[in-house]
């Protein structure tokens, strides 16, 4: 796929490579504050002066005059101490909307030489309530990385784990049972609404066995729960029941490979698993004394069960209580003889509330549902994954309902649909265009900006998939809706000559494509119109 600022980086490294007769010279370009000083500027020069032993304004000197000429750089220039500043002829900025109008969705797609096949583990809440606020934060963030895993040219799978077995299951049907006869839910049980809407969904006599009523409650439940998932975009390929583990004897499985690897041993009637040489800050029994298989040895399992499927890589997404996971779980894929990297543990951090449009709410509790409720699936999905998953983040709903250019998610929805008015504007009127491409206008500074913002989305998309980290693409996406606010402001489009309107038409449709995947990628509509 088009990668504009590699194709402009190629020349100068290959100017660097002549010089040093090495491939190992990176080139950084980084965009001028001060537009003096260029388009783009690079300190490749003074990367490569200890290797070359000569000083960096030479080195920048030397490689300036092979590089000059070139199609796409118009002028260089040394400054300082030896940065190269460059500045771009209009054939860049017109193959750079040519290449991007091309590409259509695909531009900033991946295509890495190895695609992988990888697990990832959306949300693991168990099925005794609604999603919580957390939750959604959970689903948001791992469906986010999901999208842009594939988006980065790997298969990605997206799982649902949940514990649909012990005591907390057993709870959950006494306090049905409960509800429908009116009574107080049992010690450590549940109850609210949703307890009550439940009991009296379930066809049961009050007599029925606590079993039933369990399995009833939780079918039911799940149905909840599929539906806030799916209200949320989020989409689930397998659903797994932990109880399956138990009974299809992927535990005792499990536990006889690693004991068969030499990691199990007996201490005091128990059977552990020797975890710490590998990393976790202790062992872990996953047998008790009594026989009975611990949570852990659950865990153990299921992260067999996931690479038995084929997957090179799991990723798990747990909250800021599950940090002990991270080296739990790779010491557990240690131990049956997997390479422990390939398990990867996504922490997320607290979210909160503030604001006024929640209302009085029975309890500390905010379900997804609510969230969704209050400001709608668009803003709840972007203010969610707006911040760093390390970051503890509080939503201000008041702010996130707002339909104003304060409220992040809508200036950016905004720009989109400002952009395909125009495109609709110039169908409407059917305005005559050179063909795409075929342009002779130098493009203006805010024209100039908007193109080299286009121009970074593959390698923010990229970055944003290896760091797992889809905050990246909400922040390019306001910045390119910034730009695209100020060219919109400072440049008419449609009452132009041809060559300047065809010019500035394909930059919007650019523009609009890439807001549309960008805002894609974290689960957010593109509207055409607001």
């Amino acid at each position: 796929m088009t990668d504009l600022l590699a194709s402009l980086r190629a020349p100068i490294h290959g100017a660097a490579v002549s010089l040093t007769g090495a491939q190992g010279a990176e080139v950084a370009l980084e965009r001028p504050g001060d537009p003096s000083f260029g388009d783009y500027a690079t300190g490749v020069a003074m990367r490569l002066a200890p290797m070359l032993r000569r000083p960096p304004r030479q080195i920048a000197e030397d490689l300036a005059s092979r590089i000059r000429g070139g199609d796409d750089i118009r002028a260089v220039e040394i400054a300082g101490p030896g940065f190269i500043n460059l500045w771009l002829a209009p054939s860049w900025y017109h193959r750079a909307v040519r290449s991007i109008l091309h590409d259509g969705p695909d531009y900033g797609r991946g295509d890495p030489s190895r695609p992988e096949r990888l697990l990832v583990e959306l949300v693991s809440a168990n099925p005794t309530g609604p999603l919580t606020l957390g939750s959604a934060r959970n689903a948001a963030y791992g469906d986010a990385v999901a999208r842009l895993l594939r988006f980065a040219g790997h298969t990605v799978t997206r799982e649902y784990y949940f514990n649909d077995g012990g005591r907390q299951i057993e709870l959950f049907g006494e306090s049905l049972r409960a509800a429908r006869r009116g009574g107080e839910a049992p010690d450590g049980g549940y109850s609210g609404p949703y307890v009550d809407e439940i009991a009296a969904a379930i066809e049961l006599p009050d007599e029925a066995d606590t079993a039933r009523w369990s399995e009833r409650g939780t079918g039911l439940m799940f149905d909840r729960i599929k539906d806030t998932l799916r209200r949320f975009r989020v989409d689930v390929d397998i659903w797994f029941s932990e109880a399956s583990l138990h009974e299809s004897g992927a535990v005792a499985e499990a536990i006889g490979r690693a004991r068969a690897g030499g990691h199990v041993y007996e201490r005091e009637g128990a059977t552990w698993l020797a975890t710490s040489a590998f990393g976790d800050d202790k062992d872990r029994v996953v047998l008790r004394a009594n026989g009975a298989p611990t949570y852990f040895a659950a865990d153990l399992a299921y992260v067999d069960v996931k690479f038995r499927r084929g997957h090179e890589r799991v990723f798990y997404v747990l909250g800021a209580d599950h940090h002990g996971y991270v080296g739990r779980l790779a010491a557990a894929a240690a131990c049956l003889g997997y390479e422990p990297s390939r398990v990867e543990v996504l922490i997320y951090q607290l979210v909160t509330v503030s604001g006024e449009r929640m209302g009085k709410r029975r309890g500390n509790v905010v379900f997804a549902d609510e969230l969704a409720e209050a400001i709608g699936v668009d803003a709840a999905r972007y203010f969610l994954v707006q911040r760093s998953h390390d970051q503890v983040m509080d939503i201000d709903l008041d702010l996130a309902a707002e339909r104003t250019q304060k409220n992040p998610v809508y200036y950016v929805q905004y720009a989109h649909a400002r952009a395909m008015s125009i495109l609709r504007k110039a169908a409407d009127e059917a305005v005559a265009l050179p063909p795409v491409g075929d342009w002779s206008h130098e493009p203006e500074p805010g024209e100039a900006a908007l193109v080299k913002r286009l121009a970074e989305w593959p390698e923010v998309a990229a970055d944003a998939a290896v760091r797992r980290a889809p905050h990246k693409v909400v922040s390019y996406a306001h910045d390119l809706a910034a730009d695209f606010h100020v060219f919109h402001h400072n440049h008419r489009v449609l009452h132009e000559e041809a060559d300047v309107r065809g010019f500035r038409l394909a930059l919007t449709e650019a523009t609009g494509a890439t807001i549309r995947r960008a805002l894609d990628l974290v689960g957010v509509e593109a509207p055409d119109s607001m």
